[in-house]
């Protein structure tokens, strides 16, 4: 599908439409949406590595789950049609809550799955909520109720409803983002969860972000406009918070999601900083930081697979045991910080001379110093488990042991390499990567700017 997509051709691309009884089937892809689904498609595979390292490789159900879960993931980022969406996203349910109570870890599991239901039910009840009165609003003279996406942001009227239409879709995405303080979820998952749906659920949590990018800030940017003080302000929030109950987890699992909250709060500010800069870090930023939460999700994975545990006082010496982890945590651990030769590091750069355009310099300090110390746990999280002398594990295995896991260290391998060469590969040359999210985004709304920032890149 890239090497197909036109960056220099306006508009949605691919664009498919199947009209019935006054409803619509539309998808469709532009710069908003196009990297998601590739980078779904890629962790998806590596998703499914990782399961030959696994006794779940014959779990059919599973895989299914899996395999399921990518492609309901594509069909919500490719919808261009709310009510479609909304459909999507109460499809995810299905495979998550299944893949939670099957494979998860721990006692708690359909305690999990029912917490889950609660935080999502609520989401997409205001969302769905949103998107009805988004569309009575704009049904004008000719008295027919749309969910197109194409009819909505031509939609010129002035809407009744328009705070409240807001509200309800910015709060319904904002849990599934997670943003703070609608995240309580995301660290129970993840402790509780598959390791596998965990790395494809480290991608499905930016269907928030791209929802608001899709639904909102096209729809009614005026709106949006009025209410970015609010954003600002969960943002910075999210930021720190996210940072501060990392600094007090052992457990590896809870410290990657809540440096994912504090991410959160990171490119939801770069959405609103309402420029094109902005946007283009949160789009970069949010797949780049997909990749490499995946690529820490994994390793987190095969240590367990190892050592049992996911408890940072029980880890040390890893290294030792399988150099292709360490280097894999190492490379996503400073992906996440911007580090250069990665694609952080271009959209760090952009994230903040969008945000200084419009929040100012204050604004830009928190979002660098916040990004800085997510990293540094991170890497204190490295140093743990890599780097300081074992605890309770010790690596010298029995022969017969090494020998059964020899198949899973080439694997490992492969996955290590993968998500490594694809990060410093764009990190080296993230040009046709803006190019591609540049192809739509100033059509959006006039809040945009026309000037890409490509052209004046370094």
């Amino acid at each position: 599908m890239i090497s197909i997509f036109n960056s220099s051709e306006p508009g949605v691309q691919l664009f498919e439409q199947i009209a019935l009884f006054n409803l619509t089937y539309s998808v469709g892809v532009d710069g908003a949406n196009i990297l998601f689904i590739a980078i779904t498609a890629v962790i998806t595979l590596l998703a499914l590595i990782y399961l030959l390292t696994t006794r779940r490789a014959e779990d059919r159900i599973q895989v299914a789950a899996i395999l399921g879960y990518e492609g309901i993931l594509v069909g919500a980022f490719v919808a261009m049609n709310a009510l479609q969406f909304w459909f999507w996203c109460v499809l995810e349910l299905v495979p998550v809550i299944l893949m939670t109570i099957r494979g998860g870890s721990g006692q708690k599991r359909r305690w999990v799955a029912g917490l889950l239901l609660q935080h999502w039910g609520s989401g997409l009840f205001m969302t769905f909520c949103g998107f009805t009165l988004l569309a009575f609003g704009v049904m004008g003279s000719e008295e027919s109720l749309s969910f197109d996406w194409v009819r909505l942001v031509q939609n010129k009227n002035e809407l009744e409803y328009g705070n409240l239409i807001f509200l309800l879709l910015f709060f319904g995405f904002a849990i599934r983002m997670p943003l703070f303080p609608f995240h309580g979820w995301l660290p129970i998952l993840s402790q509780y969860g598959t390791v596998a749906s965990t790395t494809v659920f480290i991608v499905g949590i930016k269907l928030g972000l791209y929802a608001v990018v899709r639904f909102i800030l096209p729809v009614v940017p005026e709106i949006a406009a009025q209410w970015n003080w609010l954003v600002l302000l969960l943002g910075l929030a999210g930021i720190f918070y996210g940072i501060v109950l990392a600094l007090m987890q052992i457990n590896i699992r809870r410290l990657l999601a809540f440096s994912v909250i504090s991410h959160t709060g990171m490119l939801v500010i770069g959405v609103f900083d309402f420029n094109l800069y902005g946007l283009e870090a949160s789009i970069l930023l949010a797949t780049s930081f997909g990749l490499a939460g995946a690529g820490i999700a994994l390793s987190i994975g095969m240590i367990y697979k190892r050592t049992h545990t996911a408890y940072l006082p029980r880890l040390g010496g890893m290294i030792d045991v399988s150099a292709a982890l360490a280097f894999l945590f190492v490379v996503s651990a400073l992906s996440t910080m911007g580090m250069p030769g990665t694609p952080g590091f271009d959209g760090i750069h952009l994230l903040i001379d969008g945000t200084i355009k419009n929040f100012g310099w204050f604004v830009s300090i928190a979002i660098l110093v916040g990004n800085v110390l997510t990293a540094a746990l991170l890497l204190r999280a490295f140093q743990q488990i890599f780097i300081a002398a074992p605890k309770r594990y010790q690596p010298n295995v029995k022969p017969s042991f090494q020998s059964s896991i020899a198949p899973s260290v080439r694997n490992e391998g492969i996955i290590a390499a993968i998500i490594c060469t694809l990060l410093i590969g764009i990190g080296f040359y993230t040009t046709p990567w803006l190019q591609i999210i540049d192809q739509n985004l100033d059509r959006f709304n006039g809040y945009y700017s026309t000037t890409s920032s490509h052209e004046i890149q370094h």
